[in-house]
């Protein structure tokens, strides 16, 4: 190392050793009898003068352009350290060690951003970064699924879709907590905000956390539903089980009974029967097998739903309309089956008997490219106090219904990351929304 440090410092040293020598020889030479010699010393002092400015301005321009490559963010610059072939070797190694110093640091702050990236990615919540004029910095993955968005760079991009979401993000304020319900392609929401400020880059921005408080709710609700069906299920076939066996045994045990005996074990056992089945079908609620997914076309799905359903007759039309005609989904064929099969029976029914009915099948590829699937019908308007809970567990308005149907459904649409929402409730249109990513 000191011998590169000698060569490194050798021709600086040589041209000021120049430079001191040529003019002490021209003083000499002034002021001496000799002084017509100083025309002699006049060009080797003006030389190395000229050597030394020349190497100075050579540094400046190096360390000048390291500066504006750095401020480019362009670090792949290297200058040539290699003291037998560039007078400036020492310069040149300690530009590039401050080149791989601020390399480290900024890879170092790039693991660090993909760190963080990371972490709103996994966030079950949705983040959104805003500065004070609106512009979004960051929107986790939560946060675009919520809205129904590909990419947001400002909140004015909810204007239309969400109204409300979009005044409630440009007026909350670091602190404070809003709810607003807005109502997206997915259907209502309720929404809960929290804000949070950072300073970054000298920049005062806005973290804004959005819940949606009935997806929430429906996981909460569809294991709590499950867990209660598991005990009570356990427990009725627990005490229903020996009921009918006994009741069966002594309908059996080969020797006449008293007929009202007769009778009312024959009622026992077949009330008995009933029962279990009924619970038999409880159980299917908590039953539902993990998804075995497997990529399909969303129009032999729609096919297949129409054909098995179509035996009920009616004459009703069913219009679909799939675009791309070649769309996929990545899902469990036999479960989206079922989820199909029970959305077309209620619109069949929904429209059974009404002149004019008609039920439509649609399919498309939203802006955050999920495949959503509308299965709508003209059947007239769900009544306020059944759409409150068409999707609870065992609520039925059908004498011979179980009430299992939408609530096993909108646990397939939950199993496969998706949704199924009603998204339409009028005297002309009834629309259930399946969204599966």
């Amino acid at each position: 190392m000191k011998r590169h440090e000698g060569i490194a410092y050798g021709p600086v040293a040589g041209y000021a050793a120049l430079l001191a020598g040529s003019a002490a020889a021209l003083g000499w030479a002034v002021t001496s009898p000799w002084y017509p010699l100083a025309i002699l010393f006049v060009p080797l002092l003006l030389l190395a003068l000229y050597r030394l400015l020349r190497l100075y301005g050579s540094s400046i321009r190096r360390v000048t352009f390291m500066f504006n490559a750095v401020d480019n963010d362009d670090l792949t610059f290297r200058f040539n350290d290699d003291p037998s072939k560039v007078d400036s070797a020492m310069l040149n190694a300690a530009l590039n060690r401050i080149k791989e110093i601020l390399l480290r640091a900024k890879m170092r702050a790039e693991e660090r951003e993909r760190y963080y990236q990371l972490i709103m990615e996994c966030a079950q919540t949705g983040l959104i970064t805003i500065n004070d004029t609106g512009s979004v910095y960051q929107a986790n993955g939560e946060a675009l699924r919520i809205f129904g968005m590909q990419r947001m760079t400002h909140i004015r991009q909810l204007e239309t879709s969400a109204p409300e979401a979009c005044r409630a993000l440009a007026a909350i304020r670091p602190g404070e907590k809003l709810r607003v319900t807005c109502v997206t392609e997915s259907g209502e929401m309720a929404l809960t905000l929290g804000c949070s400020e950072i300073v970054l880059e000298k920049q005062r921005l806005r973290v804004v956390t959005v819940g949606d408080i009935n997806s929430e709710l429906n996981e909460m609700q569809i294991e709590s539903w499950s867990k209660l069906t598991r005990i009570l299920t356990h427990e009725i076939m627990n005490s229903l089980a020996p009921v009918t066996s006994l009741s069966d045994t002594l309908l059996h045990l080969g020797r006449p009974l008293d007929r009202d005996v007769e009778q009312g074990l024959d009622t026992i056992s077949a009330t008995s029967r009933r029962l279990m089945a009924f619970v038999e079908s409880f159980r299917r609620f908590t039953r539902i097998p993990e998804p075995q997914k497997e990529p399909f076309e969303v129009r032999e799905l729609v096919r297949q739903a129409v054909a098995l359903t179509a035996a009920e007759g009616g004459g009703i039309e069913i219009a679909t309309d799939i675009e791309p005609q070649e769309t996929l989904i990545y899902a469990d064929k036999a479960l989206m089956g079922q989820v199909a099969v029970n959305l077309l029976k209620n619109a069949r029914e929904a429209v059974g008997g009404r002149p004019g009915g008609r039920i439509e099948i649609r399919a498309r590829i939203d802006a955050a490219e999920h495949v959503v699937i509308e299965i709508s019908n003209n059947g007239g308007a769900i009544p306020a106090e059944v759409t409150e809970n068409i999707f609870t567990p065992f609520f039925s308005t059908k004498t011979d219904g179980s009430g299992i149907g939408l609530s096993v459904s909108r646990r397939i649409m939950q199993l496969h990351g998706g949704s199924l929402r009603l998204t339409a409730n009028t005297d002309s249109r009834v629309t259930f929304t399946l969204r599966i990513g």
